[in-house]
């Protein structure tokens, strides 16, 4: 009787516990992010600046001594003003640059992949506009324009992604910042994704502004990954500390990790970067200004720069939702200051983004070592 009653004491607080028990893996289980991207498939890149001159190995060889393990590279289309339909472009032209051109593409796709470094093709409208507006304001004033704008663009894209086809490249951007056009004709750009998808069997995304626009293209659904130009200010004021980085990241990532779970897609950096200067933490989007070298000086900081990259490999890289990163920029030769250099290309290259010959260089190195192994 007595181990009876015990029975019927204790059956209820069993099944409580293991109700409680239950729950709590749910819990757990709905805690977990539904993307989980292992390390050694995520991208240690770099965005490869394609240069006049013919490359050779030993470039694509100082990127794998770094242990880069991606590249993206960038042909041109040209638009003259926002509101504009035709789209230039450099296809067959041997005046463009030769990193620029079919040839150059292939050559340094080829030589990259010798060395085990994987290829984004990522094209770019480059807007020429007096209004002083930029690629996330393109948009038409009429059907007719939209019509025109899509079949310029289409030719454009198309090439290469034909092109990304012919020489295995493993992955096609569609389209950089084009904000507006997303907002209002998402239905051209499923229908152009199609296409796309006929002629490239690689994976594909898109590149959308950190600024609102990643959240605005409804068209993810499409798309292998979401691609982001990751300038999110991260700091408040000039020479920010390790800390006060990486406290700024945290919004950013919360953000980013509920639009990944949202969409279930993983999202790759298609531009990360910083300019080696003091504030370039507060606003890392605004370009260098040709300033005198008095100004270059005063505002000078390969600290500030080198900061920014080790607090946004801390904070960023391992996130499982992440894909991985690509720094803009990287030129062919290793560009050291010099004293050979002309004055405008010594303040250009001071403050520019590029981390080679900087800190930076170091710190990446040293992040992109440690995650390859």
């Amino acid at each position: 009787m007595r181990s009876r009653k015990l029975y019927t004491y204790l059956l209820p607080i069993i099944l409580l516990t293991a109700i409680f028990s239950i729950l709590g893996l749910r819990d757990s289980i709905s805690d977990e992010h539904p993307i989980n991207i292992s390390m050694n498939e995520k991208h240690r890149g770099v965005c490869w600046v394609g240069g006049p001159r013919l490359v050779d190995s030993t470039m694509l060889e100082a990127l794998a001594t770094r242990n880069v393990n991606w590249i993206s590279q960038t042909p041109f289309g040209w638009q003259r003003g926002y509101s504009n339909p035709e789209i230039g472009n450099n296809i067959g032209n041997d005046r463009a640059w030769w990193g620029e051109r079919d040839e150059g593409l292939k050559v340094t796709t080829q030589l990259a992949r010798e060395r085990g470094i994987k290829t984004i093709l990522k094209p770019h409208i480059w807007l020429r506009d007096n209004e002083g507006k930029w690629r996330g304001d393109i948009a038409m004033n009429s059907e007719e324009d939209w019509q025109k704008w899509f079949a310029d663009y289409e030719e454009f894209i198309l090439h290469y992604a034909k092109l990304a086809e012919a020489e295995k490249m493993e992955m096609l951007c569609i389209g950089t910042e084009l904000h507006k056009t997303c907002i209002e004709r998402e239905q051209n750009w499923r229908s152009l994704i199609a296409k796309i998808r006929n002629v490239y069997s690689g994976k594909l995304t898109y590149a959308a502004n950190f600024s609102e626009e990643f959240e605005d293209v409804a068209f993810w659904d499409e798309l292998d990954y979401i691609g982001v130009q990751a300038y999110f200010p991260v700091a408040e004021t000039e020479n920010p500390t390790l800390e006060e980085v990486r406290q700024g990241w945290q919004p950013h990532l919360e953000k980013l990790e509920a639009f990944s779970r949202q969409h279930e897609k993983p999202i790759l950096f298609t531009e990360a970067g910083y300019k080696s200067t003091k504030d370039s933490g507060v606003e890392p989007w605004v370009w260098p200004q040709r300033l005198s070298q008095e100004e270059v000086l005063d505002i000078y900081s390969e600290e500030t720069q080198a900061t920014l990259y080790e607090a946004m490999f801390r904070e960023v890289f391992d996130k499982p939702f992440i894909a991985g990163i690509h720094l803009w920029k990287w030129y062919p030769s290793q560009r050291r200051r010099s004293n050979n250099s002309s004055d405008r290309q010594q303040r250009l290259y001071n403050i520019d983004f590029t981390p080679q010959g900087k800190k930076a260089e170091e710190v990446m190195t040293e992040w992109f070592t440690k995650f390859s192994q």
